[in-house]
């Protein structure tokens, strides 16, 4: 059985940081062939992708509403992957999920494409 376990979510003000992990474990998942992505969820709204890093970790890809604030790395050795998040704003208010799977090039952004998925993490940026 997979699981993907994330955690670092919490509370802060605008313009501060959190970093988020998500631990993989299961003995039918091979983290190091797998893509990671961050996805997130506001109230009301779609499921939206924030980031992900691709299975070798040489390629990452950002959301544009992400890009230069956010950045996704991954430690094989520790199956783990991280999203550090820096000068959060208020509309980066949502549950943080940690997904994976055998995404073909180009398809980093497609939620659908993921087969493994964790629990979620709240993160709340207060103004």
């Amino acid at each position: 059985q997979v699981q993907l376990v994330e955690s670092g979510g919490g509370l802060v003000h605008t313009g501060g940081s959190l970093r988020l992990s998500c631990v993989a474990s299961g003995r039918t998942f091979s983290f190091s062939r797998y893509t990671m992505a961050w996805f997130r969820q506001a109230p009301g709204k779609e499921r939206e992708f924030a980031a992900a890093s691709d299975w070798r970790g040489t390629t990452t890809y950002y959301a544009p509403s992400v890009q230069g604030r956010f950045t996704i790395s991954r430690d094989d050795a520790k199956d783990t992957v991280y999203l550090q998040m820096n000068s959060l704003q208020p509309e980066d208010t949502a549950v943080y999920y940690c997904a994976g799977g055998r995404v073909l090039t180009g398809r980093a952004y497609n939620p659908d494409d993921y087969n493994y998925w964790g629990q979620g993490t709240q993160v709340t940026v207060s103004s």
